[in-house]
């Protein structure tokens, strides 16, 4: 037996990356009867069953630390959330929409704002202001240039990470950035089979180091925020946290007179565009149809 972790799954086949190198794998019978699918980045237990083509079967899947729903996956450590600064211009409530979205699933978030060398200082600018509150690191890159391209490294070491971000924004750019060999992995894969070729884009990590992944993911146009409740929305405003207000915990920041929130608003130590999704996303939860 030897241990790896699944870095892509097409059609029923699993690839391992292990010591011996990129094994295809399938999962034992198993797992269909217990009604368990493996998952981009379990880490698991395979035996080799053709050493010259390094073809073998998982019989394990060791115990997860996580599961997320979206991407489908596990044992993943943070998300690293990027957007371009320009070219195109920041969807700010889809931003917003993909910060909840890894908090709702537990993972930390640094947001990394991509292409700063078409970017304007003004426009950097904006967001460096609209965004420090928000309770995520914030790196200004340019993936095209390589600037910024260790500092996100130096994030990434040790851990597994999910990149997410709408499509156009240069993520793939940053892979390739961070690891030159993603395509050739992804060649290396299509080679053992041609399966991979005509399918739907599908979720895979790459390996940095031993111990640090990074999982490419497809682009977003849209994201809902599920069955999260109008009022939960406000934990996700971290910045809206300190400014008191008459109504203590039950104040929604939105109608209420002599809120601290709407104050520190009015004083510029809250952004406008923060506030203004809030608003959006509040009424958004709000009017949404229960069935």
């Amino acid at each position: 037996m030897i241990r790896g972790k699944i870095i892509k799954g097409i059609a029923g086949f699993y690839y391992v990356y292990t010591p011996r190198g990129l094994v295809e794998c399938k999962a034992k019978g198993i797992f269909r009867k217990e009604n368990i699918k493996p998952l981009v980045g379990d880490n698991v237990e395979i035996s080799i069953v053709d050493e010259g083509l390094l073809q073998g079967n998982i019989v394990r899947i060791l115990p997860r630390e996580n599961e997320l729903i979206r991407p489908a996956s596990a044992n993943i450590d943070q998300a690293l959330v990027i957007f371009a600064i320009t070219r195109p211009s920041p969807n700010y409530n889809l931003l917003d929409r993909f910060l909840i979205t890894m908090g709702q699933q537990g993972l930390p978030a640094i947001l990394c704002f991509n292409k700063q060398d078409l970017a304007t200082e003004e426009e950097g600018r904006f967001l460096e202001e609209a965004y420090r509150g928000s309770g995520h690191p914030l790196l200004f890159v340019s993936g095209q240039s390589r600037q910024g391209i260790e500092e996100i490294r130096s994030h990434l070491l040790g851990r597994t990470t999910v990149v997410a971000g709408p499509s156009g924004v240069g993520k793939s750019t940053i892979v390739n950035g961070l690891f030159p060999k993603a395509n050739m992995e992804t060649g290396e894969i299509s080679q053992k089979t041609l399966r991979g070729k005509h399918t739907t884009r599908h979720a895979q990590l790459f390996a940095l180091s031993e111990d640090t992944f990074i999982m490419d993911t497809p682009g977003f146009t849209s994201l809902n925020l599920g069955e999260m409740e109008k009022e939960e929305l406000k934990s996700f405003y971290p910045e809206f946290a300190g400014h008191g207000q008459r109504f203590g915990s039950g104040c929604i920041h939105i109608s209420e007179p002599s809120c601290g929130v709407k104050e520190a608003l009015e004083e510029g130590k809250i952004s406008k565009v923060r506030y203004g999704n809030y608003v959006m996303l509040f009424e958004e939860l709000k009017n949404r149809k229960k069935y």
